[in-house]
């Protein structure tokens, strides 16, 4: 049996949640169910699938008044086929297919970055150089891999129907560093203009002079759920990528992001700050 996907693991906690809300253990979910706790157990690991009807019925049982909750969750299961990144299972480490899965679904994203263009703006030629100087040495091969990831992640932009919106808040720092030498940063940069050009894509600026603000020197990633109970966090930490959907999280990284907009620059000021930058290099 394949190992559950991060979005099958995130229907299992959800019933779990539920299932916690009610009061009930696992073997009395089970009971009133009628069903043997292990396969209590097994739903809530996101090993099985589960139809929507049934998810709708266990939330009758455990007397969820949420409607808008139970149906979110129900669009979770059902279809348990794999999208394009489980070809890169087993080459590429787990939570970055978790990531693509995430972002597939999700009905907006928002993007805070200090040092780095986000992954989702950034070129084939800016990209390739992050991997080349990836702490532990990749070798050729690898960098394919997780260059050709991270181009189809960007996918999710570019669809003619119903792209996902997107919303990136960038650190001047991150513009003014010539990643890969001049030209790959002005071809950078002028990605950052093409980009900021599509309906659904909204790009900021926070610049040198905000001094510290909300959640600076952080990378932060948001992606927006069918409700907002079904938001999660991705953080980039020092020993991977990291995952966050506690509601207190998703409470304080809501505010957070809320924050860290309140001191950017609109998309035009942001605009003409790239265009200034441009020259200067």
């Amino acid at each position: 049996m394949r190992s559950p996907t991060g979005r099958q693991l995130r229907f299992g906690a959800e019933l779990r949640k539920l299932r916690e809300r009610a009061g009930l253990s696992a073997t009395e979910a089970g009971q009133l169910l009628g069903i043997k706790q292990a396969q209590v157990s097994n739903m809530e690991a996101g090993r099985v699938g589960v139809s929507p009807e049934r998810v709708r019925a266990i939330a009758c049982h455990y007397d969820c008044p949420d409607k808008a909750l139970v149906e979110a969750i129900a669009t979770m299961t059902g279809d348990r086929k794999r999208g394009w990144w489980e070809q890169y299972r087993e080459i590429l480490p787990a939570p970055l297919l978790d990531l693509a899965e995430l972002e597939h679904h999700a009905r907006a994203l928002r993007d805070s970055t200090t040092a780095r263009i986000p992954g989702l703006l950034q070129t084939r030629e800016y990209a390739l150089e992050i991997f080349r100087q990836a702490v532990t040495e990749l070798s050729p091969p690898d960098i394919e891999h997780r260059l050709s990831f991270r181009i189809k992640r960007q996918a999710i932009l570019f669809r003619d129907d119903n792209p996902t919106p997107y919303e990136a808040i960038v650190h001047e720092a991150a513009l003014r560093m010539k990643v890969g030498g001049p030209t790959v940063a002005r071809q950078q940069l002028q990605h950052l203009l093409d980009m900021s050009d599509r309906d659904h894509v909204t790009l900021r600026a926070i610049t040198f002079d905000v001094g510290a603000y909300p959640g600076s020197g952080q990378s932060i990633y948001y992606a927006r759920g069918p409700v907002p109970q079904l938001d999660t966090v991705q953080l980039d930490q020092s020993h991977g990528v990291a995952f966050l959907d506690a509601e207190a999280q998703l409470h304080k990284y809501r505010t957070l992001f809320d924050r860290i907009e309140a001191v950017a620059l609109s998309p035009e000021t942001t605009r003409a700050l790239i265009h200034n930058v441009m020259r200067e290099m």
